[in-house]
Order: structure tokens, then sequence, then C-alpha cells
């Protein structure tokens, strides 16, 4: 193993050069390079911002991993399932070829990944900045381990979009919370709020370039700026006043500092066009004990009342929320209030997952239910999701207005998000005049037809 003030001595490239064009290399230093990621996203925009500074230093892009030189897995650390998930990529993967193990698993559990795959190099997520030099070295047989962190932003960095559409913006890293079941602190470390200016440069690139859709994202959003003397508001007035068509996408924000910007972002919401109506709030739990034991720093009750609040100004904002079934000590009294919470506040949108003891954090330490009845309430969770995101679907039944087209799914099937980011699933098999490539970013008029549990499907309005 070797180490980064010595691997410039291996590399053809330099990590500070971002800006070098890769037509200046000669067709023999062009190395393939196959990236993949997992999770958040904030990972999905770290491996946009790998590929980009790859792709400035000379190196090509290939969508096939059989054909690359080197691979690039940026991993999520959030549960066991998915931990497991990476594992076996990671084994596979480092059979191959050179690999490069980036995002929170190794810098959250470094001893795992080099027991799995002890050749690896390792980049962790604040450490971008070495990714040209670590897959030089890597390249030439060396491992490198780079996962102290070294980069003061993570905006205005060179970055080839999964989705021409779409830009991820991260607005900060790290957050200010302590949950006892979460790794992510362990991986990001404290706040570090990044400049309103150099948000709203990033921006203006990317809507010069034609994106459409923005989702500003970050381990916490509700605490972004209280570093910098500022707060999620204003970065959200000075966003939103950047000249273009574009929507802008609020991601995951914790509901204690909700009540503090509460009034004003309410405003803001019924007052501009460019931002979705879409909030991201994770509850976890409708419990008090519970939500004291993870160390959430807010309580149901807060949750329930920025929610009626939201409702009661902006009825139809879709809400996002998080639950956690079989936290340890759970009781069947700590699960039924989580029910009822759900049926209260009537979410758009329920994120579920069973709780998974993740190395390093206070929970782990702490006795588990047994598996049977984490089973059986999380059936009975699914259940109460079903019902409540049939009932909030019911409201756009026969909806008509403008949506943004974003993705491109299978079978002939395109997908747009309307002002309150609902997804309307348009199917254009029976109009094959329309190339869906083309209609990627674009604004179209539809009609809701039809709603499912889950979905809205929509018709062209000629």
């Amino acid at each position: 193993m070797i180490t980064l003030e010595n691997v410039n001595q291996l590399s053809n490239f330099s990590s500070t050069n971002t800006s070098l064009d890769f037509r200046n290399f000669k067709t023999c230093h062009k190395k393939k390079v196959w990236v993949e990621a997992f999770g958040c996203s904030a990972n999905i925009a770290d491996a946009e911002i790998i590929k980009g500074i790859l792709y400035n230093n000379g190196y090509d892009l290939t969508y096939s991993r059989k054909n690359s030189d080197i691979n690039i897995i940026v991993t999520c650390a959030v549960k066991d399932a998915t931990e497991h998930k990476m594992i076996s990529r990671i084994k596979k993967y480092s059979k191959e070829k050179p690999l490069v193990v980036a995002g929170c698993l190794p810098k959250t559990s470094k001893k795992l990944v080099e027991s799995f795959s002890p050749d690896s190099s390792l980049l962790g997520p604040q450490s971008l900045d070495k990714t040209s030099d670590v897959v030089a070295a890597s390249l030439s047989g060396q491992k490198v381990v780079a996962l102290e962190d070294s980069m003061p932003t993570k905006v205005n960095l060179p970055r080839i979009r999964l989705n021409p559409v779409v830009s991820i913006i991260e607005i900060s890293s790290g957050c200010l919370s302590e949950c006892s079941f979460c790794q992510t602190k362990l991986a990001k470390g404290a706040l570090k709020s990044y400049r309103i200016g150099e948000i709203v440069r990033q921006m203006e690139d990317d809507v010069a370039a034609n994106c459409k859709e923005f989702w500003l994202t970050s381990t916490d959003n509700g605490c972004y700026g209280l570093d910098l003397k500022t707060d999620l508001v204003e970065l959200l007035e000075k966003c939103s006043n950047i000249e273009g068509e574009y929507k802008i996408r609020v991601g995951m924000m914790n509901p204690m500092y909700i009540p503090k910007f509460l009034d004003r972002l309410i405003s803001l919401y019924r007052n501009n066009d460019k931002i979705f109506k879409f909030l991201h709030i994770p509850v976890q739990s409708g419990s008090e004990r519970i939500l004291r034991k993870m160390k959430r720093g807010h309580t149901a009750k807060i949750f329930l009342d920025v929610v009626k609040e939201l409702r009661k100004k902006i009825p139809e904002i879709s809400v996002a929320t998080d639950i956690i079934t079989g936290f340890p000590s759970e009781t069947e009294s700590d699960f039924e209030e989580t029910l009822s919470l759900i049926e209260e506040t009537q979410p758009d949108v329920v994120n579920s997952s069973r709780y998974s003891a993740r190395p390093g954090t206070v929970a782990s330490k702490y006795p588990r239910l047994n598996t049977n009845i984490v089973k059986e309430r999380s059936i009975r969770l699914h259940e109460a999701i079903k019902k409540t995101s049939m009932r909030r679907n019911r409201i756009w039944y026969g909806w008509n207005g403008k949506i943004l087209i974003d993705e491109l799914l299978d079978n002939d099937k395109i997908q747009g998000r309307n002002y309150a980011y609902r997804p309307v699933i348009l199917d254009l098999a029976r109009l094959k005049k329309f190339d869906s490539n083309l209609l990627l970013g674009n604004y179209l008029s539809v009609k809701v037809v039809e709603i499912s549990n889950y979905s809205l499907l929509g018709e062209l309005i000629f």
C-alpha cells in the first residue's frame, strides 16, 4: 500500500487539473473506467463528480463493466441488506480487474471492506479530489487509501450527469444530529454548509446546460446554513431567482429545524412556482419514547404540527417521510403510535425499513427484537402505507396540467413530475410518432386517468 504523498510519482494524471481536456492525451493513455453507484442522491452526485474528474483527466467512461480497465463502486452503508449487496459486488468485482471502493462503506467499515478485498483502493466521500490519483495508482498495481476529508466543497466540480435533465447539487456535508442508529455521521462528519454564492453559480451553469430539475441534497437540508449564519429558506430564495425554466426539489430535512423557518418556507412555496410543492421529512417513529432512544432531537408532535400547518396552507403538497420498524425495545404500543401518526398525517410517500444494527452506532449495542415480531409489524406497516398512498392519490384523479418529463422507463413508458412532484406515467406505445428521448426535459399537458397505490397514470392532452 502507498500513501497519497508519493502517488503522483506513479501517476500520469493530476487530480488538481480537472479542466484538462481528454483529447490532449495519446490514445495509449486512455483507460476505460466503469462506475456504479448506490444509495442516496448525494452518492449519485458523487459518482457524477468522479466521472467528470476522470473524463477531464483523459479517461474514457464505459457503460460495460466487461470493457473497462478499472471499476469504481460508490457504496452505501445505511442498512445491513445494503451492506451485504455492497460486499457481494466488491468480492465479485475485485476478482475481475483493479477496483476502487468509494462512498460511505470504506469510511465507516474500512476493515470489513479490506477483509473481502484487501488489494482494492479506498476513496472517501470527502476525498473525491484524489480520484484521478487513486485510479492511476490502482491501474499501476498499487493500493491507495484516501479516506481523510480533503475537499472544502463539492460545488462547481466537473461532472457527467446520469440524467441530463436532472442536476444534483449537494448543498452541505455532514449534519448536526446524533442519531443512535445512523452511520452517516460516522462517514460524513459534522455539518459543513457550502456557500450560497457557490451553489447559485453551480445552478446557473447547469441551467445554461439545459438542466430542468434541480435536486438540492445533503445529509440534512434542515440544518443547512446554521454554521454560516443563514438557512435553507434564504438559499431557496436565491436559487429560485435564477433566470430560466426549471424546478427545484428540496431534499430530506429533519423535523427539529423546520419550526424555526416554517412560516417563511410556506410563504416561499405558495408564491414561487419554481419550487416543487414537496418536502421529505423523516419522522422514523410515532412513539416519543422510541424517538428519545433514537436520539432524533424531535418529537412526534413536532412532525404532526409541521404537516398539519403545511396541509392547511398548501393542501396538495406532497409529504414524504421515513419509518423504522422494530427499533430495539419497541413495544406493540410504540408501534401502534406509529400507525396512528401515519393515519393522522397521511403522508404521500412512506419509506419504510426494518431496523438494522450498524457497526459503531450506539443502538448497535441494544438488545434486538425477535425477527418474527419485526417482520409481522413490517407487514402491517406496509398495509397501512398502501391505504394512505391510495387515499392521497385519489385527490389527483382527473387532474390535468403540465408535467416535466424527467425519466424514460421501459416498455415505451415515460415519467413526468407535476408541480407537487407527483410522478405521472405515460404510455407512448400507441403514439409511435413520439421519440421518447426528445421528450426528456420537456413539459407535456396531461390528464390523470388512472391511479394505483403508488402511481398516477396519465394521457396526453393535445
